[in-house]
């Protein structure tokens, strides 16, 4: 994947850098520190595969909505941390712990407009700046159900729907919009969205698995941390239908008072049950129906590198 889009991450870098630029010193430092914190740029690198389905490829052209989509995304995840009061992200401590919440929001706000002002003025299909709209949309949406949801016990199928709007939705239109950019047709474009949309159901049940499995060194944040923070996901979900403590697990997961050692003693019941390994199946079953959904007609380098995602998606531990 880095191969066919090597040049266009390193411009989205740079071009991250410029955009973050604010007459508010205060808002530059934010800024730059967000940048610097890093991440895997996913969604952008999505929209930059799915551009290159086309021989015809401006980077000028392009660039724009990359920076675009990676500013939003930024600005959702100071949001975030604010609404959940967390200290690290990426290992790097959060805006929102380092410069208060007031001037956190203010600074995702910031992030949000110049993402919007950096394409105002392009000729884009009037479909991009509908999508993602419907992105922010959702990205607020989901965000109030799962604040409505802390520390109660919710079904599957509401786990589902918070997830879709929280993440799966942004990358299903970080795909659908590169395809736009590149002139295919709606079928095409459609068949790229449902790419997106599973590859990001399947991207979030991986974060929530390695909340509950991985290290604080690797993911930067204490395993059960979702279980601190209220947020019940599968696999606790799972092991609430299906583990012989389920009855100690829900009177866990629903107090807020819970402390380190509840939160350990959650994770425990957890791996005790199938919860995980019912959560991975799902992961695979996304990834499967995220292949498949690829158009026939992508260059094979550029379906390659879909699959190529999919497959690490399928496999990292961080």
């Amino acid at each position: 994947m880095l191969y066919v889009i090597k040049n266009d991450l390193n411009a989205l870098e740079k071009g991250l850098s410029c955009q973050v630029y604010s007459d508010a010193a205060l808002i530059t430092e934010i800024g730059r520190h967000l940048v610097k914190a890093g991440g895997k740029r996913l969604r952008p690198a999505l929209y930059f595969l799915a551009a290159h389905s086309r021989s015809q490829y401006d980077i000028n052209y392009v660039l724009p909505l990359a920076i675009t989509i990676e500013l939003i995304h930024m600005a959702s995840l100071v949001h975030d941390d604010v609404l959940d009061n967390a200290s690290t992200r990426r290992g790097a401590i959060t805006a929102n712990a380092k410069w208060g919440n007031n001037i956190s929001i203010l600074s995702g706000d910031f992030l949000f407009a110049r993402a919007f002002g950096l394409i105002a003025n392009k000729d884009y299909d009037k479909r991009v700046l509908l999508r993602l709209a419907d992105v922010i949309c959702g990205l607020s949406e989901g965000e109030i159900h799962q604040n409505e949801k802390h520390y109660k016990l919710r079904s599957e199928e509401e786990y589902y729907e918070a997830i879709s709007k929280k993440t799966a939705d942004f990358i299903a239109a970080s795909c659908e919009i590169g395809g736009v950019v590149a002139g295919l047709s709606k079928d095409d474009t459609d068949k790229l969205h449902t790419y997106g949309l599973c590859l990001g159901m399947a991207f979030q049940i991986t974060d929530d698995i390695l909340d509950l499995t991985s290290s604080d060194k690797k993911i930067g944040k204490p395993a059960g941390n979702d279980i601190l923070q209220g947020i019940i996901t599968l696999p606790v979900i799972r092991a609430v239908h299906t583990g012989p403590d389920r009855e100690e697990l829900v009177s866990i997961i629903t107090d807020k008072e819970l402390d380190a050692e509840m939160v350990k003693r959650a994770v425990e019941i957890t791996k005790n049950s199938s919860g995980l390994d019912y959560a991975r199946e799902k992961v695979y079953d996304y990834l499967d129906r995220a292949r498949q959904a690829l158009p026939d007609g992508l260059p094979p380098s550029i379906k390659k590198s879909f699959i190529d995602v999919a497959d690490f998606v399928g496999k990292r531990d961080f």
